[in-house]
């Protein structure tokens, strides 16, 4: 089965803590109404600590949408490829041996996607399957996981990188004075992971079964407004009630594999505030302790978009990872509402199945790739937040 090597994650230089985030906020809103609420809930986000992928300063300016968007081309080009050699390392594998990078980011737009970038200067062959992945949000951590899963399961011996890029901090909107918009300003950070799935051999995660669920009706939840100067974030008040649903999603598709989703060994669940950790340990009758590595993301870093499930799985393996055998789930949510779930085991590979060096065209239908590899073991609109958000930071999942 496809095993999810050891991330690699890397965090910009500058940072701003809570403390400066609140001053800030202070200084910068002093005669908005609810500057009281918008200061609660920044408390209440978890958030210790953030990084930013321009000086403070430069990150208050707005340049324009293009210049921004110009500048997320720049940053993704430089800090990508660091990422991407240590996720190589970690999983024992070149460039060459990818068959599939699965590319995912909602902070900023390229197209071609930066894949075909990555292809023409990192060494991937020219056949390898690109899948960008823009509009998912927070949830497209999960998703690409899931994809990468499915491709792998579907062509044994394949191998897939799974690449998130995301620089919130260039969607800060300095004249978007709505509650929702103000409490991003204090939650989101900027980072760069990336980690591959191998489609045999490999330490980590043995992925087993994956699904998804949508929130009917929930699209304006969590969303983006796109106006001239760029991507403005919008919260529905609705979203703290999200595990309401998404528990017992998850819950069903764990019973459906025969597993109990509040009995598992580990948890790698997207935290986009604390009331979501809280609120789904709830539902699953799971204790806190066993969202740690969720919330140490949040604290460190703030809500890193796509990438919080990527360093929640790094730190896991920081830990030193579980016993071999111990079960676990993976959890991605965001804009839809979408949950991306994926059922796994902890597997020990104490030697990894060689690399693939030569250049193997993939089917094009699913089936086992030809040659050597064959031979493998397989969140009401901003205008209504100022009355409406609880006090409580719950915010985008």
């Amino acid at each position: 089965m496809p095993v999810l090597c050891r991330p690699s994650v890397a965090v910009p230089e500058h940072t701003i803590t809570r403390q400066e985030t609140l001053d800030l906020a202070r200084t910068l809103h002093a005669g908005h109404a609810s500057l009281p609420l918008v200061l609660r809930l920044i408390e209440n986000t978890g958030v210790a600590k953030r990084h930013l992928v321009q000086p403070l300063a430069r990150t208050l300016a707005h340049p324009g949408f293009e210049a921004r968007n110009a500048l997320y081309a720049t940053e993704a080009k430089a800090r990508v490829p660091a990422v991407v050699d240590e996720a190589l390392r970690n999983a024992g594998l070149a460039a060459r041996d990818i068959d599939l990078i699965v590319y995912v980011s909602c902070t900023g737009f390229m197209m071609p996607s930066l894949t075909a970038w990555m292809i023409n200067n990192l060494g991937f062959r020219g056949d390898t399957r690109q899948l960008p992945i823009a509009q998912l949000g927070c949830a497209a951590g999960g998703a690409a996981i899931n994809r990468a899963h499915d491709f792998c399961a579907a062509y044994p011996g394949a191998n897939a990188l799974i690449v998130a890029c995301e620089f919130c901090s260039l969607c800060y909107q300095p004249d978007d004075l709505s509650v929702g918009n103000l409490l991003s300003n204090g939650l989101f950070g900027d980072a760069v992971a990336a980690a591959v799935v191998r489609g045999s051999g490999g330490t980590g995660i043995r992925l087993e079964a994956n699904g998804s669920h949508l929130v009917p009706h929930s699209e304006d939840w969590i969303a983006y407004q796109v106006r001239d100067t760029g991507f403005h974030f919008q919260l529905d008040r609705r979203v703290p009630g999200t595990m309401d649903q998404l528990a017992p999603a998850l819950a069903g598709l764990a019973a459906r594999h025969g597993r109990d989703a509040g009995r598992q060994d580990f948890y790698i669940v997207h935290a986009g505030g604390p009331r979501i950790l809280d609120d789904l340990g709830t539902h699953l009758g799971v204790a806190p302790e066993l969202f740690r590595f969720s919330r140490a993301t949040l604290a460190e870093y703030g809500n890193i978009a796509s990438a919080v499930v990527l360093d929640a799985l790094r730190r896991l393996f920081d830990e030193g990872g579980p016993r071999p055998g111990a079960t676990g789930i993976l959890a991605g949510f965001g804009p839809g509402i979408t949950a991306e779930i994926s059922l796994g085991s902890w597997t020990v590979t104490g030697a990894l199945a060689p690399p693939r060096h030569e250049t193997v065209p993939l089917p094009t239908s699913p089936g086992p790739l030809p040659g050597r590899a064959a031979d493998l073991l397989p969140d009401l609109p901003l205008e209504s937040l100022d009355s409406a958000l609880p006090t409580t930071a719950a915010v985008a999942p």
